[in-house]
């Protein structure tokens, strides 16, 4: 698994989103790599890391980027999230958590009202059979709408897209299904770490209010909402999330 490393000082562990990599933290790369050694992760399947045959599933995948990080705070954007999460759960040198546009659980459940139908990632699944890259671009369009910065956003999205060649057919299919059926919200009681997390308050895929709901299964969690954030609030408004990333590890022990 591809991992790019920049910077100095205490490790953080960026894992990215569906069908993109670790370029897109392009943003806080540029914000953070002066006080912070940032561990960019490319899935497998996606980017650098488009030939690593690793499955898309939780223990597989945060078993590799552990072996290959220091002890560090991971943060973990919409797909992303769910990777960090699990490490927060099960490994001791994950040292706190930051979920930005992500949860515990992505679709509507029991209990759990603020998240999309279970049909949108079916959907998309049925759809990249027949149409790969038109699939891939109506995911990018739903992570920069509402956003007040969408249309420079989804440029962004566009580019980073191919920057490192089309993920992987197999790895896209993985991931839909891993946001399909993911339920990490058992874990949030007992975490037992500091977590931080971070909603747009105009994202359509994750909302705000499914964010605030998981910090306050996690004792001691911080909840922030981005104003006029979307799904990718990093990119629109990266010196406030910055800030904020910042603000949380220097005050951990």
């Amino acid at each position: 698994m591809h991992i790019e490393v920049v910077g100095q000082g205490p490790a953080l562990v960026l894992i990215h989103g569906w069908a993109l990599h670790g370029g897109v933290f392009a943003p806080l790369v540029e914000r953070l790599s002066g006080q912070y050694q940032l561990h960019l992760v490319d899935l497998p399947g996606h980017g650098a890391s488009g030939d690593d045959a690793t499955p898309l599933r939780l223990p597989h995948v945060v078993n590799a980027i552990a072996a290959a990080t220091p002890p560090a705070v991971w943060c973990g954007w919409s797909l992303g999230g769910l990777f960090a999460l699990h490490a927060a759960a099960t490994l001791p040198q994950v040292r706190a958590l930051a979920m930005i546009a992500a949860t515990p659980r992505f679709v509507r459940g029991d209990h759990w009202p603020h998240a999309v139908e279970p049909a949108v990632f079916q959907q998309f699944g049925q759809d990249l059979a027949q149409d790969y890259r038109g699939t891939l671009e109506r995911f990018l369009a739903l992570d920069a709408i509402g956003s007040e910065h969408a249309r420079q956003e989804l440029r962004t999205l566009r580019g980073m897209l191919i920057a490192r060649g089309e993920p992987a057919p197999r790895a896209l299919h993985e991931g839909l299904r891993l946001l399909e059926t993911a339920d990490l919200r058992g874990a949030l009681p007992g975490l037992g770490k500091p977590s931080l997390w971070l909603a747009g308050q105009r994202d359509r895929l994750v909302s705000a209010h499914a964010m605030q709901a998981a910090a306050a299964l996690a004792p001691g969690a911080q909840a922030q909402v981005i104003a006029h954030g979307g799904h990718a609030p990093f990119l629109g408004h990266a010196d406030q999330v910055a800030a904020l990333l910042q603000h949380f590890v220097a005050a951990l022990p």
